[in-house]
C-alpha cells in the first residue's frame, strides 16, 4: 500500500480540486518550451526514444502532452485523482497521452506498471523536493524500478538556493502573489529537500548519474518588473548502476553550465 500520509495526499487533492483548468494557474505550470522541451533535449543523447516515457507527478499533464510528441508513448501518473482528471480534460487533441493515478510510494503498484510497460524512460520534475521526508527514498526507488536496465530518467529538483528566491517572492509588496499563496494555503512545502540529500537518494536507489547541470524551473508568476520568476534547480540524467558496480553515482558527465 501507499506510504504517503493522509495530510500529504489530501493537500494535493485539495489543491487540484481548487485549481481551474486554465493553463498556467498552477505556479509551476509553465509552457513546455520553457521546461519539458529543454529537458527532453538534455535527455535525448542518453536514451532510446523508442521506449515509452512516464511523467512522474504529472499534475495537469502539460509536460506529458509535450513529451508525447518526442516519444512513441507517454504516460502521466500522479498521486492526486483530481490532477489526473485535469490532465484528461486538457487532452483535447484526443488521447495524445495517457494518464492514471499512482502513488510512487506504493512499490507493488510501481512494479505492476513496470511489468505492464517494460523498461521506460522517466521524466520527474520537482517531485522529491516537495515530498515528505519518509517518502523521498521510495520516490527515487520508483525511478529505478521503472527505468530497469534499458531506460533512463530525467530528474530535476529545486536547490537550496530556491528557498531564498521563494522567500523574496513571498515578501513582495502586498504579500505572496496569488499562485504562491495557494501553494502555502494547501500546506504544500516547496524546496524541502537538501542538495546533498537528492544525490544520496538517487545513489541509494541504485541509480548512476550520467549527466547533470544547473537549471532554473520557470514559474507562471512574475516579479514586480514583469520578469518571469525562475527557481534555481539542478537536473540529472540517471540510469541503473551496473550489476556489481555498487550504488555510487560515479562516471558523471558535466556539460557546460547552461540554464
Amino acid at each position: 500500500m501507499s506510504g504517503v500520509s493522509e495530510r500529504y495526499r489530501e493537500a494535493w487533492e485539495s489543491y487540484w480540486r481548487a485549481t481551474s483548468d486554465a493553463p498556467g494557474e498552477a505556479i509551476w505550470d509553465a509552457d513546455p518550451s520553457l521546461s519539458a522541451a529543454r529537458d527532453a533535449d538534455r535527455l535525448a543523447p542518453h536514451t532510446d526514444a523508442s521506449l515509452p516515457i512516464v511523467d512522474l507527478g504529472c499534475g495537469n499533464g502539460t509536460q506529458t502532452r509535450y513529451l508525447a510528441t518526442r516519444f512513441g508513448r507517454a504516460l502521466g501518473v500522479d498521486l492526486s485523482h483530481a490532477a489526473v482528471e485535469h490532465a484528461r480534460r486538457a487532452d483535447t487533441a484526443g488521447a495524445v497521452a495517457e494518464f492514471r493515478q499512482l502513488s510512487l510510494t506504493d512499490p507493488a503498484a510501481v512494479q505492476e506498471l513496470h511489468e505492464r510497460l517494460g523498461d521506460v524512460n522517466v521524466y520527474m520534475r520537482a517531485v522529491i523536493h516537495q515530498s515528505d521526508a519518509p517518502d523521498r527514498r521510495p520516490v527515487a526507488e520508483a525511478v529505478a524500478t521503472l527505468v530497469g536496465r534499458r531506460g533512463r530518467g530525467f530528474v530535476a529538483e529545486l536547490t537550496e538556493e530556491s528557498k531564498t528566491t521563494l522567500a523574496r517572492l513571498a515578501e513582495s509588496p502586498g504579500g505572496p502573489p496569488l499562485k504562491l499563496r495557494r501553494v502555502f494555503d494547501h500546506d504544500l512545502r516547496p524546496a524541502d529537500a537538501g542538495d546533498i540529500e537528492v544525490r544520496e537518494l538517487l545513489a541509494a536507489a541504485g541509480l548512476r548519474i550520467l549527466a547533470e547541470g544547473p537549471t532554473a524551473l520557470a514559474q507562471t508568476e512574475q516579479w514586480a518588473d514583469g520578469s518571469r520568476v525562475e527557481l534555481p534547480a539542478r537536473w540529472f540524467v540517471v540510469g541503473r548502476a551496473p550489476e556489481g558496480g555498487g550504488r555510487l553515482s560515479t562516471g558523471v558527465v558535466r556539460p557546460p553550465h547552461s540554464a
